[in-house]
This record gives structure tokens, sequence and C-alpha cells, in this order.
């Protein structure tokens, strides 16, 4: 380029996303000085177009600052731009979209699809209530037991005989022949007693089953709000991609007009494919989201948008509160306290097992020797003697014992894991409260002023680039916080009930007494 060289070219900085400011530039032998204000002035325009908005602030600054910075890092330590301009076909090409491995659903881009399904968390709530197959096992508990109950209380079947005797003798047809009909009267109340038994029993699966539908509706939200969060940072992390390919561009066109150097090229090409990873990976953890709701849910769900609110809407109550309502209400609780009144049932009806049943059997017959009609009857009654039911008694005794126990022992439980969970949920609402209250708004002015002070040549562009990554990360985990709240909250609320996909819960706990040829 020769010395005396006068003319000034117009220096047009483009992205992909469209023109963005238009300036001068001096030719080459120009002073360092000079070129150093023209830059200044090129970011400047483009970050005080970034900061019209709240959403542009974060889209266009990245995009020129963290390729900018390099350039005026690498001018201050060289003395000036590189000695050779390289034409634009030998320029090394903007990277292309990863390859490797592609999950086709990855492909699918619900933004330019108007037609897809949105997703919100009352439909997949209705549809879990519908096809989650849990819920079904649980309700199909309750059903047995009523079923029990009804075979539990049934009065013994009476008994037809036919009874010959000596037939045959001196070849006759025998010295009697007849029928005898025998029926046994329970007492002492027990069918009474075992049916009323198996229809607490089913109280105690009613509980159980109210605790599955708990256990689907919070894993179904709690998965939901995962899902609602990907998708959140997902569009941050597409703001940020524009920003990388914006900063690529122009990198390039400051190359072309001597105000950058072959390294921030290929620098601007590593840190647009590096944010296109981090894209990817974001639009991963978001299918695997929308995958793991689909089988809670129990039916397919298509990869498509969510639709929702993060944000929390009221606190929740102090601890002590809370916990006497999980106390009070959980269906955990309720069905523990069900299972001792079906414990001391069993007692009252093993107690009275031993009383024993009356047997009359009787009939008509033909005594074949005399010639005449004859009738039968008898009446059978067990003797207690040795066996008077001690030992299922004591057993039923203990099971009363060990489910007094067991209640208190689910209380105590229900307050180490509300423990837990108030503390996650607390120091998750301080965190989202305060971000939105002072670190965001602080963060936004932050950058603001770095921009002002930019302009006013008071400090570097590498500063503005830092200020502008801590305002994204800011808000990234704002979302994450704004998540855990939402979670813990739901799974308070719930009465801290998870596994969507466990297998119901039977009324009867391990070894209890269950194992008899009737119900009783």
């Amino acid at each position: 380029m020769q010395s005396n060289c006068t003319t000034t070219p117009t220096i047009k900085v483009y992205t992909l996303h469209g023109y963005v400011a238009e300036g001068s530039s001096t030719a080459r032998h120009h002073s360092k000085d000079s070129e150093s204000m023209k830059r200044r002035l090129l970011h400047l325009l483009i970050a005080l177009t970034a900061t019209t908005t709240y959403q542009t602030v974060v889209a266009q600054d990245a995009s020129m600052g963290q390729m900018m910075s390099m350039d005026r890092s690498m001018t201050q330590s060289l003395g000036g731009v590189g000695d050779q301009v390289l034409p634009e076909s030998d320029l090394p090409p903007l990277p292309d979209m990863p390859s490797g491995f592609a999950d086709f659903d990855t492909a699918y881009d619900y933004a330019d699809n108007a037609t897809v399904e949105i997703h919100t968390l009352e439909t997949v709530l209705a549809l879990a209530a519908g096809n989650n197959p849990t819920i079904q096992q649980a309700r199909l508990h309750v059903s047995a037991e009523t079923s029990k109950a009804l075979q539990a209380g049934l009065y013994p079947n009476p008994v037809l005989m036919y009874v010959g005797e000596k037939i045959g003798s001196d070849g006759s047809a025998g010295e009697f022949q007849g029928f005898e009909v025998s029926q046994r009267f329970v007492t002492a109340g027990k069918l009474q007693l075992s049916r009323l038994k198996y229809r607490q029993r089913a109280h105690v699966a009613e509980h159980l089953a109210i605790a599955q539908t708990y256990r689907v509706t919070n894993a179904v939200e709690v998965q939901f709000i995962e899902a609602l969060a990907a998708s959140m940072r997902l569009e941050l992390q597409r703001e940020i991609e524009k920003t990388a390919e914006d900063g690529a561009v122009t990198t390039r066109e400051q190359y072309n007009q001597g105000q950058a150097n072959l390294t921030a090229v290929r620098r601007a090409n590593v840190m647009l494919q590096k944010q296109r990873l981090e894209r990817m990976a974001t639009e991963n953890e978001y299918r695997d989201a929308l995958r793991r709701l689909s089988a809670i849910v129990g039916v397919p769900l298509s990869i498509g948008p969510t639709e929702g609110e993060l944000r929390p809407s009221n606190a929740l109550e102090s601890f002590d509160t809370v916990l006497a309502r999980l106390i009070t209400e959980s269906p955990e609780v309720l069905a523990a306290r069900a299972k001792l009144r079906v414990d001391q049932t069993t007692v009252r009806r093993e107690q009275v097992e031993w009383i024993p049943d009356i047997t009359v059997q009787g009939g008509p017959g033909y005594n074949f020797s005399n010639g005449d009609d004859v009738y039968n009857a008898g009446v059978q009654i067990e003797l207690p003697i040795y066996d008077r039911n001690q030992g299922t008694i004591r057993q039923a005794c203990q099971d009363l014992r060990r489910q007094q126990f067991e209640i208190q022992r689910m209380e105590l439980h229900l307050k180490e894991r509300l423990a837990s969970a108030y503390r996650t949920y607390a120091t998750a609402l301080q965190h989202a409260t305060e971000y939105d209250r002072v670190v965001i708004p602080e963060m936004r002015a932050a950058y603001r002023q770095l921009l002002v002070s930019y302009k006013d040549n008071r400090i570097a562009w590498p500063d503005v680039l830092e200020g502008q990554r801590d305002y994204f990360q800011a808000r990234m985990e704002q979302i994450d916080q704004f998540k855990h709240v939402r979670q813990q909250e739901t799974m308070i609320n719930g009465f801290l009930l998870d596994g969507g996909l466990m297998a119901a819960e039977g009324p009867v706990p391990p070894g209890h007494i269950d194992a008899v040829a009737k119900p009783r």
C-alpha cells in the first residue's frame, strides 16, 4: 500500500442478521491513535444500538464485544494489525454447524412451525391422570380390598351328602340309604368382623391411591418445570449464538479494512462454534426433559414448546405451619392411621377365632331292614382344648403395636424430609427474590454504565465484554433459582411424595397377617 494514499473508503459492518453500522476509515498509514478512535466509535455505534431494549442488550453487544476485544489487545501488543492481509477468498471460512451424532428430533425447530403442539402443565397432568399405569394400579388395590370384604363376609355353603349303610350285605340294598345336609353356623360375629376389617383396608388403599396420585402429579410438575427452565435457557443460548455469529462476520469485515488480524478471525470462528455447541447441549437437555416427562405421563409427547410461568407466585408459610399441615393431611400418615384401625379390628377378629362354630346335619332316609322311613340328625362342635389361636392373637397384637410405632416413625420421617426440602426452598427463594430485585437490575445498570465509561474513554472494551458476560450469567442463574423454587414448592405442597413410576403401594406392609385360606 502506498504511503501517499489519501483515499477514505467507507466501512460497512454486516452481521448475519442485517446491516449494523456505517462509518469512515482512513487508510492503514494513519496513526494508531486515529485507528483506535475509529474502532472505539464503531464499538459504541453497535453497543448503543444494542441497548434499545432489555433483550437486545444481551443479543447485540456480545456479538461485537467478544471479537473486538481480541483485536484491541492484539493491536496494542503488536503495534498494529498484521503486515499481510489475505484476500477474502483465502480467509478461514465461517464454521459449518457442528457435525457428528445428530438427534433427528433436535433438527426440529419449533419456532418455525406454527402447527406444533404446545405443552402446558394442565394438558400433561390430564394426560398423566388417564395414562400413568401406577394410578391404575392404585385404583385396582382399592377394588381388590373391596372384593376381599365381600368374600370375607359370605356365609359358608351347606353340604349335601348321600349316605348308604351296609350296602350289599346278604345281597340286600343295605340297612339304610338317604340324604343328609350339613350347615356350619358361624358364631361370635366372625363374619361381620372379617368384613369390617377388609372394608377398613379398602380405606387404607384409598389413602394410598391418593398418595400415588400425588406422586404422579408431583413428578409431572417437577419434570415440566425442568423442561420449562431448559426452554428459557435455550432462548438465552440462541441469543448468545446470534451475537457470536454477528461477531464472527463483523470481525471478518474489520480484517478486510485492516482493523483486525487473522488471529482475531480464527478466534471469532472458535467462539462461534463453541457457542453453537453450548446451544446444542441445552437443546439436548430440553429434549431429555420432555422425554422424561413423556415417560411419566404414559403417552408420547412431541418435541415442541412448553408454555407456563416459572416465577413463583406466593411464598410458603412457616416451617411449623407447613409441618402441622403435612402431619394432619398427608395421605401417607392418613393411610398409616387407617392401617392402625385395621390392626385393631384384626386383634378383635383373632380373639374370637377360637370360639367354635356349630355344625348341624340331618336328612331323610329309608331303613331297608324294617321297611321304615327314617331321619338322621347330628350336631358337631370343636372342643378348643389345645388350640385357642394363642399364637395368632399374639402376632396380631404385635402388629398393632408395631403400627403405632410406624405412625410415629412416619411423622418423624416426614419432618426430616420437610426440613431438607424447606431449606432448599428457602435458599432458592432468597436467591430468586434478590436476583429479581437487586442483582439483575444492578447488572444491567452496570453494563450500561460500562458502555458510557467506554464512550468517555475511561475503560477498555474487554471490561465492557466482561460486564456483558456477567449479565448473561446472572440471567442463567436466575432461571435456575426460579426452577429450584418451583420444584421444591411443588414437592412441599404435594406432601413430599415422589416417584411417578414407582409401583403403587398395597395396603398391607410386609410381615402382617395376610395369608389365610379364606379372608378373615
